[in-house]
C-alpha cells in the first residue's frame, strides 16, 4: 500500500533522489524519529523514490495516466481515468503530458498540504483523530445533516485499523493521490467576486461547494453579495460620477483636478447630484449577477468534466464567456448609466425618460455603443483580477496555513483589494474608449467615431496618459469598496442565516 512508501513523521529529506539512493543501504534505522519501525525519517525522499519506481511501470522516468492506473490498482487504490488525468494536469509543469519524479514529488507536497488543512478543520476537538461526531459536526456548519450510521459509513471507508476513527495517516493515505483542487475549507474562506464589488462587475464568479449548491447556500451568498455591492456602490458614487466626467471631459486644455471636479458638480446641480447614474448602476446588480451565474454554472459543465475541479484557465474561460453574457444582456443599462452620470440638471426627469429619449433620437443602436471595447476589456479583468488573487491567494496558503485556510479579514481585504486594482489597471484604457463612446451623443457636435479611431485621436491629441483620464478618483474608491462591501456581505450573511466565519 501507498502507506509503507510514506513517511510518517516530520524530518529533513535528502537533497536528492541519488543521494537518497546512494545512503540507503548505509542508512541505520536507529537514525529514525519512529525507531525505524515505520518512517524512515531522514529517507523520505527515498521512500517517495520507491513510491515512484512502484507506480512508473513501462520504467520510462515519466508517470502517464496509463501508468497511474495500472501502478496504483497494484497498490489496491482504483481511480478513475479522469481523476488520473488530472492528477497529470495539476503536477505536469513542463506540459510534457506525465510527472517526472520532481513534478510527482512537488505534486505530492503542495496536495498533502491541503489536505493537511483540511484535516485540521475537521478535528474539532484537536486531538489528532477524526471521529463521527466530528464529521457530522463539521458538515452541519456547512448547512447538511447527516445520520450518525453515514458518518460512520464515511469514517469505514478511510479507517484501515478498525478504530472508528481517522488518524491523519489513515486520511492522507486515502485521499493523496486522489484529485482534489478546490478544498471545500479553501472555497469557503476565499469568495472574492461574491465578497468585493468595485464597481465593475467583470470578475470571474466565485466557487460554490456541493454544500452549498445542495443546501441552498449558494442564493444566500449571492443576495449579500447583491446588497453588499448596492451599499458600496452607492457610498462610493461621487468618486465614480467623477471618474466619468474626466474620462468623457478631461483632456491637456481643461485640465478637471478632484477638488475641481466635485466642486464643478456642486455648483452645478448641488450635492446631490453627486450621485447621478447611481440608481441605475444599483438596479443592474441583480440581473447582472443572476445572469453570469446562471451562464457560468452551464459553461462549467462544457469546459469542464466535473463542476468541482476547473482550474485556473477553464475558470478564465468559462468566467469571461458568462460575463460576455451578462455585459451583452444588460449593456443598455450601461449606457444609461454613463448618460445619467453626464447629465445636466433638468436634462432628463428620471431614467425612464433618458431611455425615451435616447431611443428617439438615436434609435436602438445608441443603446450599444461602447459594446465592443466593453467586451475586450472583460478578459484582461478578468484575467489578471482571477491570477493575481489566486497568486496572493496560494503564496499565503503555502507560506502562512497551519491549522485553517481561513486568512483573516485584513489578509482577505488586501488580496481583494490588490487583484481588483491591477485588472482595472489592465483594462481602463478600453474602459475609458468605451466611456467616451457611450457619451458621444450627449456632447453636442460630437462626432461618430470607432473605437479604433477613438484610440488614435487620443494617443494623437492627449499621448498615452489620455488614455487612463479618470484613473485617480476610480483607485480612490478601491479600498473603501471593498471595506464596505465586504463589512455589508457579512452582516447580510448573518441575516440570510448563512454559516459565518
Amino acid at each position: 500500500m501507498v502507506s509503507s512508501v510514506l513517511c510518517r513523521c516530520v524530518a529533513s529529506p535528502p537533497p536528492d533522489a541519488a543521494t537518497a539512493a546512494s545512503s540507503s543501504a548505509s542508512s541505520p534505522a536507529s537514525v529514525d524519529p519512529c525507531g525505524g519501525a515505520v518512517c524512515g525519517g531522514p529517507d523520505h525522499r527515498l521512500r517517495l523514490w520507491s513510491l515512484f519506481q512502484t507506480l512508473d511501470v513501462n520504467r520510462d522516468g515519466g508517470l502517464c495516466v496509463n501508468d497511474l492506473a495500472v501502478g496504483l490498482r497494484r497498490l489496491g487504490l482504483h481511480r478513475t481515468e479522469g481523476e488520473l488525468r488530472k492528477i497529470v494536469q495539476a503536477g505536469d509543469k513542463d506540459l510534457d503530458g506525465q510527472l517526472d519524479f520532481e513534478e510527482f514529488v512537488h505534486y505530492l507536497q503542495d496536495h498533502e498540504k491541503k489536505l493537511r488543512l483540511v484535516f485540521k478543520s475537521l478535528d474539532k476537538k484537536n486531538d489528532g483523530r477524526i471521529d463521527a461526531q466530528e464529521i457530522m459536526q463539521s458538515l452541519r456548519d456547512l448547512g447538511v445533516k447527516i445520520s450518525e450510521q453515514q458518518a460512520e459509513k464515511i469514517l469505514k471507508s478511510m479507517d484501515k485499523n478498525g478504530t472508528m476513527t481517522i488518524d491523519w495517516n489513515e486520511w492522507r493515505d486515502y485521499h493523496l493521490l486522489h484529485p482534489v483542487e478546490n478544498i471545500p475549507e479553501i472555497i469557503l474562506y476565499w469568495k472574492h467576486s461574491t465578497i468585493f464589488d468595485v464597481g465593475e462587475n467583470l470578475t470571474v464568479p466565485d466557487e460554490f461547494t456541493v454544500e452549498e449548491r445542495q443546501t441552498g447556500m449558494w442564493w444566500r451568498h449571492l443576495v449579500a453579495g447583491g446588497g453588499a455591492g448596492a451599499v458600496s456602490r452607492t457610498c462610493t458614487a461621487p468618486l465614480d460620477r467623477l471618474k466619468v466626467l474626466m474620462q468623457v471631459h478631461a483632456s491637456r486644455s481643461n485640465n478637471m483636478c478632484i477638488v475641481g471636479g466635485f466642486t464643478q458638480m456642486i455648483r452645478e446641480g448641488g450635492a446631490r447630484s453627486l450621485w447621478r447614474g447611481n440608481g441605475i448602476n444599483v438596479l443592474k446588480i441583480a440581473p447582472e449577477s443572476a445572469i453570469k451565474f446562471m451562464a457560468y454554472e452551464q459553461i462549467k459543465r462544457l469546459v469542464g468534466s466535473d463542476q468541482e475541479t476547473l482550474r485556473i484557465h477553464e475558470r478564465l474561460v468559462a468566467g469571461s464567456l458568462a460575463g460576455a453574457i451578462a455585459q451583452s444582456s444588460i449593456y443598455p443599462m450601461e449606457v444609461l448609466k454613463t448618460r445619467m452620470a453626464l447629465r445636466k440638471t433638468g436634462q432628463y426627469s428620471g431614467m425612464l425618460d433618458c431611455a425615451r429619449k435616447i431611443l428617439a433620437r438615436e434609435g436602438v443602436a445608441a443603446f450599444y455603443k461602447g459594446y465592443v471595447p466593453n467586451m475586450l476589456g472583460i478578459i484582461p479583468y478578468a484575467g489578471i483580477d482571477l491570477a493575481v488573487y489566486e497568486t496572493l491567494k496560494n503564496a499565503w496558503l503555502q507560506r502562512y496555513a497551519v491549522n485553517s485556510a481561513d486568512p483573516g479579514v485584513f489578509v482577505l481585504l488586501a488580496c481583494g483589494t490588490m487583484s481588483s486594482t491591477c485588472g482595472q489597471l489592465a483594462s481602463y484604457p478600453l474602459a475609458l474608449v468605451r466611456t467616451r463612446m457611450q457619451a458621444q451623443a450627449s456632447i453636442e457636435g460630437a462626432p461618430e467615431v470607432t473605437m479604433s479611431s477613438l484610440f488614435r485621436q487620443i494617443l494623437r491629441t492627449e499621448g498615452a496618459f489620455g488614455l487612463y483620464r479618470g484613473l485617480a478618483p476610480n483607485f480612490m474608491k478601491v479600498i473603501p469598496a471593498v471595506s464596505i462591501s465586504y463589512v455589508v456581505y457579512e452582516n447580510l450573511k448573518i441575516t440570510l442565516g448563512v454559516q459565518s466565519r
